[in-house]
Order: structure tokens, then C-alpha cells, then sequence
């Protein structure tokens, strides 16, 4: 994470060796060790909530969405309402279906040429 390598770490050590002395090494440890962890642990436990929240934001925006989808499915329903089914084409007596079921005119009879 920091790019600290073993070399590194050996070195603050022995300066922390020189400062503090062998006494006073053992419990500074100690007590680095214990900061340390609290640390981590409360920066965890602010990342969890953080995504804890995150993760809640994204179900009420999801819930918000379907409601405003639902809403508007509602309102293309009152604005065009399903086409009503035609009732069966059945022909009335008063009225043809169709030309060629109309009575038809007497057909004329085709004139025969009369001889002189």
C-alpha cells in the first residue's frame, strides 16, 4: 500500500530501538499495535455504513422508479383506452352484406335480329 519494504521497516525499528530503549520498545509496540487496529476497525466501520447507505439510496431510487413507471402506465391506460372488440358482423335484413347478395333487376333478354 505504501510501498514500505523490509529494509525499511528494519531501519525504524532500530531508530525506535535507539529513542525509546529496550525497556519502553515492548509497550510502545503494544500501544502502536492497539491504535492501529482501532483505526482500521473505525474506518471500516464508516466504509460498511457508507455502503450500507449507498446500497439503500439505490433501492428507494429503484422503488421510486417502478412506482413513476406504474403511474405512468396508468395514465397511458385512462388516455387510450384498449380499442373495444367490434360485435360479430352479422347482416340485418334491411340492409345487404354485400352488392352481390342484393336483389338483382331482371335481366334483359337479348334481342333476336328479325328477319325482313
Amino acid at each position: 500500500m505504501f510501498g514500505i519494504g523490509f529494509g525499511e521497516l528494519l531501519l525504524v525499528g532500530l531508530v525506535a530501538l535507539l529513542v525509546l530503549g529496550p525497556e519502553r520498545l515492548p509497550g510502545a509496540a503494544r500501544t502502536a499495535g492497539l491504535w492501529i487496529g482501532r483505526l482500521k476497525r473505525s474506518f471500516n466501520a464508516i466504509k460498511n455504513e457508507v455502503e450500507r447507505e449507498i446500497g439503500a439510496d439505490e433501492i428507494r431510487r429503484q422503488l421510486h422508479n417502478e412506482q413513476i413507471m406504474a403511474m405512468e402506465q396508468q395514465l397511458k391506460n385512462q388516455i387510450v383506452p384498449p380499442a373495444p372488440v367490434p360485435p360479430a358482423a352479422a347482416p340485418t335484413p334491411s340492409a345487404p352484406a354485400s352488392p352481390s347478395e342484393a336483389p338483382s333487376a331482371p335481366a334483359a333478354s337479348p334481342e333476336t335480329p328479325r328477319s325482313p
